[in-house]
């Protein structure tokens, strides 16, 4: 079985049909889940609507959406049903039997909504803020992904897990996907992105092992640093190898696979 993370650059460059041939051709010898993303079109939603969106900044250098509540209820909206829905119409279109759900869906997500946050403010100090409505995975239930694999469909699934108190909580796609694929202790995950691999220095790395991939997390820029956690913490709950890759180019998921592309992350 495979995970494969669509990120939201793919689906606003446009998907195109060498994608869709490849997850058809990949189809005939494995199953897939797909999780997908889409924070940049949540932000031009949000703005549009005139909720302005607010980005902050962990110790460790994370960036990610502050999450209030009526920015929660927007991303929602967005991810289970703009995006979700688009991908899984492509899918049809390319001959996919897709089924759209929601992390939220039969509790196939669960995650601890968090209560502060400690970040790094503009004047570069720590400070304490409130939670919002960001939660931390927590546990995947993977009977209804496994339900629809074992009947053919390809589940297609928005990053929105439920929370303790039965809330709504925003859960980053990448590290999502890392946890849903370490749950079904898949042979890969492969992260679809709009450039080659892992890059130090520009210069694109081929091969690490998640040892590695921990030491060079700081010096790895925003966006891609939790495409290279979520590869670890994938690795750490069963999956056997990660590889974070372009979908830009032809045949993005079989040249991931086949090591022809890409920065492949491995045990050990």
């Amino acid at each position: 079985m495979i995970v494969l993370k669509i990120g939201g650059d793919i689906f606003l460059k446009g998907l195109k049909s060498t994608l869709g041939n490849d997850i058809k051709k990949t189809l005939e010898n494995e199953e897939i889940v797909i999780v997908h993303g889409g924070g940049d079109e949540v932000t031009q939603i949000a703005e549009r609507l005139g909720k302005e969106q607010v980005f902050i900044t962990s110790p460790s250098g994370i960036r990610s959406r502050y999450t209030d509540k009526e920015t929660v209820e927007i991303y929602a909206m967005v991810m289970a049903g703009r995006i979700n829905k688009a991908i899984v119409r492509w899918l049809l279109s390319q001959g996919i039997p897709a089924v759209g759900l929601a992390g939220i869906d039969a509790g196939s997500l669960k995650a601890k909504r968090k209560k502060r946050l400690l970040i790094i403010d503009e004047r570069n100090r720590k400070r304490i803020i409130d939670g919002g409505f960001t939660g931390k995975i927590t546990k995947v239930n993977t009977a209804l992904l496994e339900l629809l694999v074992e009947n053919g469909y390809v589940p297609v699934v928005a990053p929105i897990a439920l929370g303790e108190e039965n809330e709504l909580l925003n859960v980053d796609s990448d590290r999502a996907a890392g946890q849903i694929a370490g749950a079904l202790k898949v042979d890969n995950i492969v992260f679809l992105t709009d450039v080659e691999g892992v890059l130090l220095k520009g210069e694109p790395v081929k091969n690490l092992t998640a040892e590695d991939a921990k030491r060079l997390l700081p010096k790895i820029g925003p966006g891609m640093d939790k495409k290279v956690l979520a590869s670890v913490e994938a690795l750490k709950g069963g999956a056997k190898e990660a590889v974070i890759s372009s979908g830009l180019v032809e045949e993005p998921v079989t040249s991931a696979l086949s090591h022809a592309k890409g920065t492949v992350i491995s045990a050990g």
